[in-house]
């Protein structure tokens, strides 16, 4: 089925041409208010700020685009996606709230509350830790301390405005509505670095970005390619037949090569920037030991340096073992499968399946960890390889389109299937 074919039967579907059509107003809606700048800020100074720091850059994806400008979505919805992974974090502390993941539908939106609470505070402390950061650079004049106020609530509401517009899209519209923001800050950008990139290079420097653009298209491959593998581990379950016996029915499970998503990025480059940051502070220290100690740090974890790129590589990996640790447990999968009367041929039920879970979770990790990695430091290898420097196409940017785009072309396909079942039901 070509892509005209399945454009034409969304349009002709009413409830899924709705769906589509409140989608890219409130789509639109964000990126018309995400153009409205704060006030006092040096946008030249701030251009700059962000070709020198990739943790602005990456903060600037998450934000949906909105950061690069310091409009009043500024924060966009990195405090939502913290929140997020703080609360998916304490339910394995606190049982309640495991117990809340359990309860289906209103569990869930409990723990979304929940979420949407611990998003303000969080959001608050971001925009003042912002304008502390953005201060010491000249980017933002300095504030009293009620101006500082009104600054952070209307950060804080901006970002709270983000988080609206995205559960509008995700219950009115098609796909996930946080995933569809980050996407279309993503995407609103690439046409614009992309002309910079072509207006001001020469014929000589055509060549390289050819080469830049072939290296982009197999990278996006290699992410469709490994974003969509699983390893299937057949379970085999028993049934009783209506004459008496049993009939073995033959199931699996699928583990993705990538658990974890994007998450081990944005806890890696929060560890392996704070060096940086911390040398920035105690440069200002007059001591001339701590100056020492804030160059030996500052040239050691200088951006795109051999041991910042090295520690970062590292640093992914590590948390993508540790993500999917937290969100995969091998134990409670295999007595699930055993209440269920089922079982993985040649091994037994209960603990020796856990322990061939774990095993096979642990080597198909390690290939996800691995190909984490290297997108995380896909720009200064691109770079490196291409010499191009002003199209910086982020490895983490990458993974979210591709992902997203995936994500909701399989919702508009079971849109469509169930659209096709209620046909054939009438």
């Amino acid at each position: 089925m070509n892509i005209k074919t399945v454009l034409s039967r969304l349009w002709s579907s009413p409830p899924l041409r709705k769906k589509l059509l409140i989608s890219a107003f409130l789509l639109i809606v964000f990126r018309l208010v995400a153009h409205i700048p704060a006030s006092g800020v040096d946008h030249q100074a701030l251009r700059t700020l962000f070709l020198q720091s990739p943790f602005l850059s990456l903060l600037d994806v998450f934000s949906g685009g909105t950061l690069a400008n310091f409009s009043i979505l500024a924060l966009g919805l990195n405090p939502y996606i913290n929140a997020s992974i703080v609360i998916q974090l304490l339910t394995l502390v606190f049982p309640a709230l495991e117990e809340l993941q359990k309860e289906g539908e209103p569990g869930r939106a409990k723990l979304n509350q929940y979420t949407r609470v611990l998003t303000v505070p969080l959001a608050a402390m971001q925009a003042v830790g912002m304008y502390f950061l953005l201060n010491s650079q000249g980017v933002v004049e300095s504030l009293n301390p009620v101006s500082l106020f009104v600054l952070a609530a209307t950060m804080t509401a901006g970002t709270m405005f983000s988080v609206w517009i995205g559960e509008l899209i995700t219950e009115y519209g098609i796909g996930n509505g946080i995933s569809l923001l980050i996407f279309a800050g993503i995407v609103g950008r690439i046409p614009v670095v992309a002309s910079q990139t072509f207006l001001t290079s020469g014929a000589e420097d055509l060549f390289p970005v050819i080469i830049f653009s072939l290296v982009s298209v197999v990278v996006i491959a290699s992410v469709v390619f490994m974003n969509e593998a699983i390893r299937r581990v057949n379970v085999q379950y028993a049934r009783r037949a209506v004459r008496g016996g049993t009939v073995a029915q033959t199931s699996h499970l699928p583990l993705r090569l990538n658990q974890a998503g994007v998450i081990p990025i944005i806890f890696a480059v929060s560890l392996v920037l704070a060096p940086t940051m911390i040398s920035q502070f105690l440069a200002k220290v007059p001591n001339p030991q701590v100056s020492y100690l804030a160059g030996v740090l500052s040239s050691w974890f200088q951006p795109q340096s051999v041991t910042y790129e090295t520690m970062y590589f590292l640093l992914v990996v590590g948390f993508t073992f540790f993500y999917t640790a937290v969100i995969f447990n091998p134990t409670k999968i295999a007595d699930e499968i055993k209440k269920h009367g089922g079982f993985i041929p040649g091994i037994r039920p209960g603990e020796s399946t856990a322990k061939y879970l774990n095993y096979v979770l642990m080597r198909i990790t390690l290939v996800g960890a691995t190909f984490l990695g290297l997108i995380a430091i896909l720009p200064s290898i691109v770079q490196g390889i291409s010499g191009v420097t002003n199209l910086a196409v982020g490895g983490t940017g990458i993974l979210i389109v591709v992902s997203v785009v995936l994500e909701t072309v399989k919702k508009l396909e079971a849109q469509l299937v169930m659209r096709n079942y209620d046909k054939f039901l009438q």
